[in-house]
């Protein structure tokens, strides 16, 4: 069996058997327990009813938090020439080509977000075995295949996070962190949440957003009506 510290124990006995409260009592009761010793990230889990087995019930994409995350994400892009530039102006922390390639594949992996121009693929494909674990392999579902370097660069730098359903058929994204104020976080978890809602597979049949939960890394989780 799993143990907790002493902190989550007393942390899950404050909130005790809490029921389903609405997002704005849910942001209150999270903050008020105990923290731990750095700036933990909110984190929401939205259990959806899909069958995660059936390809076209899946969910992949990326959203652009009204808040985002607290931390600005390492970015690097795949291309050459002139979007290779704009990247570069963009910010992005390494653009290149074939030669990106052989670094990642020499075990190179010291950044968040990798973004591909379409030409480029032919050649990050091979990279698969590799970016795919890791949950950083650009894909046209989560925006990270684009023609739009510069404003997708700026975009996932500032915060955009990508999200997809795990095998259980739940979505996990980070919110923002603990010390940010409580409208900021329900602003992003309210945007989240509704984006969240609108992409229900056309397969999928009854209720899609079944429960939604929010915690901090180290906290108990609170469940959310929305």
């Amino acid at each position: 069996m799993k143990s907790r510290s002493k902190r989550y124990q007393a942390a899950k006995e404050k909130k005790g058997k809490t029921p389903p409260v609405a997002l704005d009592e849910a942001v209150v009761l999270l903050k008020q327990l105990k923290p731990a010793k750095f700036d933990e990230t909110v984190e929401v889990a939205a259990c959806l009813g899909i069958d995660p087995k059936k390809s076209d019930q899946q969910l992949r994409g990326s959203f652009a938090l009204p808040h985002g995350i607290g931390k600005e994400k390492r970015v690097i892009v795949f291309a050459e020439g002139a979007q290779a530039d704009e990247a570069k102006t963009a910010g992005a922390i390494e653009v290149g080509g074939q030669d990106l390639c052989k670094k990642i594949e020499g075990g190179w992996l010291d950044f968040d977000v990798a973004i591909c121009v379409p030409e480029m693929m032919r050649h990050v494909g091979k990279l698969g075995r590799i970016l795919g674990p890791q949950g950083k392999m650009p894909s046209p579902k989560s925006g990270t295949v684009t023609t739009q370097v510069a404003s997708v660069v700026g975009e996932f730098r500032a915060g955009k996070i990508e999200y997809r359903t795990d095998a259980g058929g739940i979505v996990h994204a980070p919110m923002g962190k603990r010390s940010f104020p409580d409208e900021s976080l329900k602003a992003n978890i309210g945007a989240f949440i509704s984006h969240i809602s609108s992409q229900k597979p056309a397969s999928s049949k009854g209720v899609f957003l079944k429960r939604v939960f929010i915690s901090t890394t180290m906290g108990p989780s609170i469940q959310v009506t929305m």
